[in-house]
């Protein structure tokens, strides 16, 4: 893929939701996450890359404190069993009788994300919450009727990229939520 191709998958995408749409979401988010989460000292994991953004955006309107660390896990190939995770890098701090929160970008289907909630649990964690600014809207989850704990936006069923998510390794930065055209 050349830039030309990455500069034209941006120009001509929908948008979904502008920044000042994620904006509001990211604060009632935070409200969310702030009135479950401010008296349980939290440990914060952040998914790579995919969270990345949403971790950048949301951790500085959470006003308690709260640890953050950040862990990498992929599915292997089209693996759809949740144990089969590629760990690149896994948990490190002692998640033993720990409030736990998982950021990521979006729930798609949700298998990996599935996996690592119960990869932290088996650690030891007391409690597994997710958060995620994008809820996928579509059938096709791991288990019925899965969601996050907390999310931002409920967005169409299309090829998503911006705030975290990304077309062909690019466009994560970008602020709002976009569709590829067409897709």
């Amino acid at each position: 893929m050349n830039m030309e191709e990455i500069l034209r998958a941006r120009e001509e995408a929908d948008c979904l939701a502008d920044e000042r749409k994620v904006e509001a979401a990211l604060e009632r988010m935070a409200a969310e996450i702030t009135e479950r989460l401010s008296n349980s000292n939290p440990l914060v994991y952040t998914v790579m890359n995919g969270g990345l953004i949403l971790a950048g955006r949301i951790l500085p309107r959470l006003p308690f404190p709260l640890e953050v660390a950040y862990l990498h896990a992929t599915r292997y190939g089209h693996a759809i069993q949740g144990t089969l995770l590629d760990w690149r890098v896994r948990p490190t701090q002692d998640l033993r009788d720990r409030t736990v929160l998982v950021l990521d970008d979006i729930l798609d289907e949700g298998h990996t994300l599935a996996a690592i909630i119960d990869y932290l649990k088996a650690e030891g964690a007391r409690e597994v919450l997710s958060a995620v600014l994008v809820h996928k809207q579509h059938e096709r989850k791991a288990f019925p009727g899965m969601r996050a704990d907390f999310t931002g936006l409920d967005i169409a069923d299309r090829f998503l990229f911006g705030c975290g998510m990304d077309y062909q390794g690019y466009w994560r930065n970008a602020p709002g939520i976009y569709a590829v055209k067409g897709l």
